[in-house]
């Protein structure tokens, strides 16, 4: 059936989106563009926070998000909106949501339409969100919105369609992730009760009328207090699913995979490998789609709350990581590439072969700079005698300013270092990584203006990172440290702006 909408408050909720696409024009003009990103999405101005409905749509990739129009800081939440037809090149629509009635809007500290996820229905386009407004009882409640042309969005009249919690005493309710399995709509809620986060389970047959089924899984005491941002999908063969969860008060770490077993007529998960997806400070509330080829694609946050973020004083906050193609391996480990879209980008090549790393210095290699690239680097270590192998990204000329790579061989470690890398926060990243049968470690490295994302092990690690240097630090140097190794394969691409 196609879903009836409420049409007496759709004028109201409409008059406040042509407001915040009015705020969003003005603030485009003053924005300092120091920071802003070339091929990464980020939004046109104000603040951008988690991905929200993503969905692969009519013959597009829709990406939705938090989003404030009017400032570079949280505040009542929208839903900020782009298309692609590549996942490269993306275009910006009319803000999609505003908060606008009893569920999504009030109060003095955080309200709006929080975060959430969108499915086909027939062919509408339904978003299903949390309303929250901080001290309302109850605080979150799962709406719904729907919208027939993918840019016109009316919430509908029977919301909340979820009006509580299963109990009261609960560490949050949100961010509703919903998916259709057979004939039966799934909905996986972030909770936290207890000081455990779990994962709740909803069934539905038509996106109105929920039936709570309990808890799919929840923290064994180790794995946060709340889990923001689920997201449980099948990946692999068989009944193998993957849940991604964002949980909460386990600094440092932001984001864990489980990997196991779903079954759709209990709605348990039973838990077989847990990992982290990306062991970078700035990736926060991944989300994913799976789209026309059957791929499973996953966007995350490119920043993370309580960080400094420079580029909030230019007027603009936030951006989303490369669209990434998750497998599943046989050891019931999840993969991310970033998908070959990106490599539409290319632009003037440089490649190498045959380097020779000693532990006397560091080695440039003609050509080989810029703050828009992608690396290929391939080291054989299979004769190597050096204790770390790596490179330095985004120098100053004098080397006083620079993100270290470097991988410890001993330790088998990869680290990313940006305690020198400039404005913002420092800190060392590490991910544990096992050189290949044969002896290569390969690195794949995006560097843009304001980040850079690494990929390793045959896309078993990631290391995700944002990045304030001068401008003018575009060096990039290789190295070995006591002894030698050699760079097998070199070869970087300058990547071109999207916008």
């Amino acid at each position: 059936m196609i879903l009836e909408n409420a049409t007496s408050k759709s004028g109201r909720h409409q008059a406040l989106i042509a407001q915040a696409d009015e705020a969003l024009k003005e603030n485009r003009g003053t924005l300092d563009t120091t920071f802003r990103l070339n091929y990464h999405m980020m939004p046109p101005a104000g603040w951008m926070n988690d991905p929200n409905g993503l969905i692969y749509w009519q013959g597009d990739y829709h990406l939705f998000y938090q989003h404030d129009p009017y400032q570079a800081k949280q505040g009542p939440m929208h839903w900020g909106h782009a298309k692609s037809r590549d996942l490269v090149h993306w275009e910006h629509l009319p803000v999609a949501l505003a908060p606008s009635e009893d569920y999504d809007k009030g109060g003095n500290g955080g309200q709006g339409c929080w975060s959430g996820s969108a499915v086909d229905h027939n062919g509408v386009l339904a978003l299903i969100f949390t309303g929250h407004v901080d001290g309302k009882k109850p605080e979150e409640a799962q709406c719904l919105a729907t919208s027939v042309d993918g840019i016109t969005f009316e919430k509908h009249a029977a919301n909340p369609v979820i009006a509580d919690s299963p109990d009261e005493k609960r560490f949050g309710f949100r961010d509703p992730k919903v998916w259709k399995h057979e004939d039966l709509w799934y909905m996986v809620v972030g909770y936290g009760k207890d000081g455990l986060g779990k994962g709740i389970i909803y069934t539905s047959s038509d996106l109105l009328y929920w039936e709570y089924r309990g808890a799919a899984a929840e923290s064994d005491g180790t794995m946060g207090d709340m889990w923001e941002c689920p997201d449980l999908f099948p990946l692999g063969e068989g009944d193998r699913h993957v849940l991604l969860i964002s949980p909460m008060n386990i600094a440092p770490i932001k984001n864990l995979y489980l990997s196991g077993k779903f079954d759709y007529e209990s709605c348990r998960f039973e838990k077989q490998h847990m990992e982290q997806i990306d062991y970078g400070f700035d990736f926060y509330a991944p989300q994913t789609l799976i789209d026309d080829q059957g791929r499973r694609i996953m966007i995350a946050w490119m920043n993370i709350w309580g960080a400094a973020m420079p580029e909030q004083a230019h007027g603009w906050l936030g951006a989303m990581t490369l669209p990434r193609e998750l497998t599943m391996a046989a050891d019931g480990t999840v993969r991310s590439h970033p998908v070959p879209e990106l490599a539409s980008l290319r632009g003037a090549h440089v490649s190498a072969a045959s380097i020779t790393l000693a532990g006397s210095g560091f080695t440039a290699v003609d050509h080989v700079q810029g703050d828009s690239l992608e690396l290929d680097i391939v080291f054989d270590l299979s004769q190597a005698d050096a204790s770390e192998v790596g490179l330095r990204i985004r120098c100053s000329d004098d080397g006083s300013s620079y993100t270290e790579i470097r991988y410890a061989l001993a330790e088998q470690k990869l680290y990313m270092d940006r305690n020198l890398g400039g404005a913002g926060d420092g800190g060392v990243s590490e991910a544990p990584l096992a050189p290949s049968e044969d002896g290569r470690l390969l690195l794949r490295l995006f560097i843009d203006r304001s980040s850079v994302e690494l990929f390793a092990g045959e896309g078993r690690v990631a290391i995700t990172n944002r990045l304030y240097p001068d401008p003018a630090n575009v060096g990039i140097v290789f190295f070995a440290l006591q002894g030698t190794a050699i760079i097998e394969t070199l070869d970087v691409w300058e990547l071109s702006s999207i916008w």
